[in-house]
This record gives C-alpha cells, structure tokens and sequence, in this order.
C-alpha cells in the first residue's frame, strides 16, 4: 500500500480550506484518509498553516511520500 500525504480540500465554493492527512494513494482527493495531521487555510492573511510535526516525522519515517505542496508546506514548517 503506497501512503502519500496531501491535501483535502473542504469549506465552500471559492473558499477553500485544507486538511493535511496520509491516505492511501488509490483512495480519492477527498476520499477515505488514514489519518489527519493538520490544516492549511490560504484564505487568510497571513495564510494559516497547523502542522502536528510529531506526527508528520513519524509518518515520512515510516516511508509516506508528501505530495509537491505538502512538502513546500513542510519546508515552510521546518519539517524535514
């Protein structure tokens, strides 16, 4: 099972708002997750951005690939 660790999109039209959770690559954008590691919100100003960086370590220990957002993200973080 290949794990990958990306964004779910929720809130309204045009004004979207971003769970952060490791899913199973085959399941859907907004499809069944394993589990949920925090939030970005980019409708802010300054944009919002919670990340439980335990967890994330953890789940890229154990070999979950981030998508090219969810590592820009983490970057941002300080998250390895």
């Amino acid at each position: 099972m290949a794990v990958k660790i990306r964004l779910r999109r929720m809130g309204a039209k045009k004004a979207p708002f971003y769970r952060i959770v490791v899913a199973d690559s085959r399941s859907p954008r907004d499809g069944r997750f394993v589990e949920e590691i925090g939030y970005y919100n980019p409708t802010t100003e300054p944009v919002t951005v919670k990340i439980d960086a335990d967890k994330a370590a953890k789940w890229i220990q154990n070999g979950a690939q981030p998508t090219d957002t969810v590592k820009r993200l983490f970057n941002n973080a300080g998250i390895k």
